[in-house]
């Protein structure tokens, strides 16, 4: 956590930014996030003129997979999931085949209680996570298997910003996402994609992608039964597992987790923070909270995955692994 110095407005707080942001950058290599408490960030303008000094080149929200709002200049709400529910620890559009390197979180409004953006350095959740599962992530990579309905989580005309089944198709093809149609229409894919990369300017290895997030042991157990249930096991929303095509334990699931937690830390948001992340670096979440929070994203200073040495290529899932 730094706190800076007082400025009279966020035009003001932008120039002190731009001086220190080399600063600011050997500090994100060094620790993969930094919190600044002090700036004169009061609404989604004032947010937007800091991002444009330490977010410059703007990303866009790829293959979608939780609803926000957006405020227009390309700032987000940071989720707009219930209040109850936590988020796990991911790195933004890990599945993705260009991703935001960079992500600027501010707090506009703070919770009464709960609602932080934990980080965890994704270095040390590497070196935490027992030596056979990196083994088999580092050879095999990880597999996501997507179901897309109008029912339950989002349709696929908001995840590939499509209006056509051609249009996703093409957006699939495009970046290596297999996929097929079930008789109501419905959407699934699967996408092959590394667990391990390498950060692009330090060269440091980290364990970066979403499998615990979206895996189904990482869900509430009657959550986890309702949803079996109602759409069996190929048919929920999310599902991942490795690239070697054998399912995860739940104890293994829980040694990811417990990873990111040995990794993690958290501040209390206050009016004004903000938090900048690289999102090669360290992944973020959301705890539940309770009362009025507005934090507010924006995500940018795109990075090619293809430039981050996977070790595993990118490919469309196949059915075997899924």
């Amino acid at each position: 956590m730094a706190h800076v110095p007082r400025f009279a407005d966020a035009a003001e707080a932008a120039e002190w930014l731009g001086s220190v942001h080399a600063e600011l950058r050997t500090a994100l290599h060094r620790h993969g996030a930094v919190y600044l408490r002090g700036l004169p960030v009061r609404d989604v303008e004032d947010f937007a003129t800091v991002r444009d000094v330490l977010v410059p080149r703007r990303t866009p929200y790829r293959e979608k997979a939780t609803p926000r709002s957006s405020y227009g200049n390309d700032v987000y709400s940071s989720t707009d999931l219930p209040p109850n529910q936590p988020i796990r620890m991911h790195n933004e559009n890990s599945y993705t085949l260009t991703f935001p390197g960079m992500l600027l979180f501010s707090c506009l409004t703070a919770p009464e209680e709960g609602g932080a953006t934990p980080v965890a350095d994704c270095r040390e959740v590497l070196r935490r996570i027992p030596t056979p599962l990196v083994e088999r992530m580092r050879s095999a990579g990880w597999l996501l298997t997507r179901n897309y309905s109008d029912h339950i989580s989002l349709d696929w005309r908001t995840a590939f910003a499509a209006d056509t089944r051609e249009g996703a198709e093409k957006y699939c093809a495009d970046n290596l996402i297999s996929c097929e149609w079930d008789a109501s229409g419905g959407l699934r894919t699967r996408q092959l994609r590394p667990g391990i990369i390498r950060h692009p300017q330090t060269g440091e290895e980290v364990w970066f992608n979403h499998m615990a997030f979206w895996n189904s042991w990482s869900l509430d157990e009657e959550i986890r039964e309702a949803l079996l249930d109602e759409f069996g096991p190929d048919g929920l929303p999310f599902e991942t597992g490795l690239g070697d095509g054998v399912p995860l334990t739940r104890d293994e699931l829980d040694a990811i987790n417990a990873a990111y937690e040995g990794a993690t830390v958290r501040e209390t948001w206050q009016p004004g923070d903000v938090l900048l992340v690289d999102n090669v670096l360290a992944t973020h979440g959301r705890d539940p909270f309770r009362g009025d929070r507005r934090i507010v994203v924006a995500m940018g200073e795109p990075v090619d995955l293809a430039g981050c040495r996977p070790t595993v290529p990118p490919a469309p899932g196949e059915e075997r692994a899924a």
